[in-house]
């Protein structure tokens, strides 16, 4: 099995790390990330100026290109231009920090599998829950998510995949946690935002978004099954049509537009 590793927390951050400690031992990995630190970057690509590699050697762990760009970026040139052989899946991850509910609109994390996706490759996102206090660990994390990888990936060669882009978050990992697996919807609803206002260079104002869910939500959603200790799976699709409204929109009595 062939897989592309990519993220949006930089090359060098422990979970792609953890993650390549992990998948090396199952699959052929080749891993191709941002250089820097790209979160909540979303789905952007960069189209205006040119994108820079450096083959970089990762803790004496791997050796990968480092990319001058954003995680959709990534996997797109490491598609189209970098990879000899096509990989069978494309992983990204493990972001330090969940992506569930509407998060997954602005996830870095998410966007390089939803990438892999529009490519025609099956792929999935796997992100932590922040610890409590202190840094996040992420070997047991990594340990637990070659088994689903390896489940996930092993379907895709026999051509029976469930999904093609999976969607995994993992608790803040305790002797207590994980308490199983949860297969489980997006929750929809809004982050409590708040903009902290602070002084910045001259005395010019500077704003800090803060903000998390404060309504978790029902069990068969993302957000409540991993504040309940769950690891979540979420199928995702790249069509954001609205399906269910498209006759009663093509319906509507709309102005003539015609010329």
């Amino acid at each position: 099995m062939r897989i592309l590793l990519t993220n949006d927390d930089g090359i060098t951050a422990p979970g792609i790390v953890a993650l390549y400690k992990e998948l090396s031992k199952i699959a052929e990995v080749s891993v191709v990330a941002p250089d820097t630190v790209q979160s909540a970057c979303g789905h952007g690509i960069t189209i205006r100026e040119p994108l820079t590699i450096k083959k970089t050697d990762v803790n004496g762990v791997f050796e990968g290109w480092a990319v001058r760009g954003k995680p959709a970026d990534c996997v797109k040139l490491a598609l189209g231009k970098l990879l000899e052989d096509r990989p069978d899946i494309v992983v990204s991850g493990i972001n330090d920090g969940a992506n569930v509910g509407i998060n997954v609109l602005y996830s870095g994390t998410v966007a390089a599998a939803c990438e892999g996706a529009i490519q025609g490759v099956p792929s999935m996102a796997i992100s932590q829950l922040w610890a409590d206090d202190g840094e996040t660990i992420f070997t047991e994390s990594a340990r637990l998510s070659r088994f689903i990888v390896e489940s996930f990936g092993q379907s895709v060669m026999k051509g029976n995949h469930p999904c093609q882009l999976l969607n995994v978050n993992f608790p803040n990992v305790t002797d207590e946690r994980p308490m199983g697996l949860r297969v489980a919807s997006q929750a929809t609803h809004r982050t409590d935002d708040e903009y902290k206002r602070v002084s910045g260079e001259n005395g010019q104002p500077e704003f800090h978004l803060q903000g998390w869910f404060k309504d978790h939500g029902p069990p068969e959603h993302d957000l409540r099954a991993l504040i309940d200790g769950y690891v979540v799976l979420t199928p995702l699709h790249v069509d954001m049509t609205d399906h269910a409204r498209l006759k009663a929109i093509a319906e509507w009595d709309w102005p003539d537009v015609t010329r």
